[in-house]
């Protein structure tokens, strides 16, 4: 008897002990306004069987509830997003609160534990490692190869002059050309072969990814993956994969071979140098050097940041600067003082640098349109930041789309005006965490130069040979936040030789 009483008070003492944790965790998030939240299935009802427009329109929506703002998924499931910069300053300043949030799993699969996911020992030794990739000398050579996949797609750009083309395949063709021969050194002519297998599977995971998050029956794996969904994310995987796992094998069998021929390139087409992968290949930690498996899951995060999120960037710029001619004017005319008149003639790293109203262009393009309009963080204990308690085991979003269109931080939020950024000229005194495209703090993106880098290659070039314009028909956007911003009818242009 005194055995079962005992079990009883233990219980007892357990429920009540939960049951007070609950509470308080409850109380905290009533303290932040929910969007249509129901008991037991919370905010489900607004995503169950959107599309990622939808999606978007719900969040936009959301965000008139006030700067800080949640959606409930379960009693023990929400998300809170947030465009208060204070209350980003403290989350992405912060040294612990590192962890990327749950809806970064769905991510897993792809990019299994590489620097983009991974969090404490391994995140810090990885990152140490991968810093050096973006030294300025290396940044030089993937300039070289920026300049000559450039030169491509003007000359394929050429062949519609006087036409309406969509920018989004082109770029990312461009875009692809680049990370792939950055990253890995392995050519793969994507934009010769407009119908890349690659490409294809890279949309499909993150289309998938977008529409896991917010949907609240899929991100159960047990019911998962008896969809049709799981089956075309794990087709999609297996071709990434593949095509990873080929490239190192062939760099590695090169690296341990004896003979070193002086030629640049082997018979695969891979170069007997690449900054980023031989990098991985000739790094250790803790003195063992890195596995196939440690190498695949930083090249997959490295094409996945570097390919889909440039691309975005580069097609809104093009999108604004055909919006605003006169901005594109001066873009046209800094451009000839700085890189002259001859158009054939490669562009160093030091030229495109001083490419400084163009670096502006592209900021206040990054305000308006991120690349990527969410990231989370896992919020593991309770904490406070910016004046908000924000309760354990909850997932914080940071948006620096909606930061980016906040009247309260930047007036006149939906002008397009570049100047904003001329430190100069700027009256405005933002919180510097009010602006975070490449977000910030500790786990910031690491290649955000390479990025800007990129961006300014490309258009730079496309803006010295073209004029671009925009009809009406295709000035206003619906927007698609999936893992990367984008327009869901895509960005048509007006190509037009500038010299005609």
């Amino acid at each position: 008897m005194g055995f079962i009483a005992y079990f009883f008070v233990v219980v007892i003492i357990i429920v009540v002990w939960y049951q007070t944790k609950y509470l308080r965790r409850s109380c905290l998030l009533q303290k932040i306004p929910a969007f249509r939240s129901y008991p037991v299935i919370g905010s489900s009802l607004s995503f169950i069987g959107k599309s990622a427009v939808d999606i978007f329109k719900v969040v936009e929506d959301a965000s008139k509830l006030g700067p800080i703002f949640r959606f409930d998924f379960s009693p023990f499931k929400s998300l809170i997003i947030c465009n208060d910069p204070k209350v980003v300053e403290g989350i992405l300043s912060s040294q612990e609160l590192i962890v990327k949030s749950y809806q970064y799993d769905y991510m897993k699969d792809w990019l299994s534990d590489g620097l983009l996911l991974s969090t404490g020992r391994k995140w810090h030794q990885r990152r140490k490692i991968i810093t050096p990739t973006f030294h300025f000398n290396i940044l030089q050579q993937f300039a070289d190869i920026m300049d000559r996949h450039g030169k491509i797609f003007v000359s394929n750009l050429k062949k519609f002059e006087g036409q309406e083309i969509d920018f989004f395949s082109p770029v990312s063709l461009y875009a692809l050309d680049v990370i792939c021969e950055s990253a890995m050194g392995c050519k793969v002519n994507a934009q010769e072969d407009s119908e890349s297998e690659y490409v294809k599977a890279v949309k499909e995971i993150s289309n998938i990814i977008f529409l896991r998050m917010f949907d609240s029956l899929k991100q159960f794996q047990f019911i998962y993956q008896f969809t049709k969904m799981y089956q075309r994310e794990q087709k999609a995987l297996k071709l990434l994969h593949d095509f990873t796992d080929s490239v190192i094998v062939s760099r590695r069998k090169e690296l341990e071979s004896t003979s070193h021929a002086d030629n640049n390139e082997n018979d695969f087409g891979i170069k007997k140098r690449t900054a980023f992968l031989d990098l991985m290949l000739q790094s250790t930690i803790d003195g063992n050097p890195l596995t196939n498996s440690d190498i695949r899951e930083e090249v997959d995060t490295f094409m996945f940041e570097g390919h889909d999120t440039t691309k975005s960037g580069i097609c809104f710029t093009f999108y604004n600067l055909a919006k605003y001619p006169e901005i594109q004017e001066k873009v046209f005319d800094e451009c000839r003082t700085i890189l002259g008149d001859d158009t054939q003639q490669s562009v160093t790293m030091q030229e495109l640098n001083n490419l400084h109203y163009l670096e502006l262009v592209i900021k206040e393009t990054l305000r308006l349109y991120p690349s990527v309009p969410f990231f989370g963080r896992d919020i593991k204990e309770e904490v406070s930041v910016g004046g908000i308690t924000v309760p354990e085991k909850v997932a914080i979003t940071i948006s620096p789309y909606l930061l980016g269109r906040n009247p309260k931080i930047f007036s006149d939020p939906l002008k397009f005006d570049p100047l904003r950024f001329e430190a100069e000229t700027n009256n405005e005194k933002n919180n510097p965490y009010a602006y975070v495209p490449f977000s910030a703090g500790p786990r910031n993106c690491i290649g955000q130069k390479f990025a800007m880098l990129e961006m300014k290659s490309i258009i730079s070039k496309v803006i010295r040979n073209f004029k671009l314009s925009i009809s009406k028909d295709n000035e206003d956007l619906k927007l698609i936040a999936e893992l990367i911003l984008r327009p869901e009818n895509g960005i048509v242009l007006r190509v037009q030789n500038r010299f005609d």
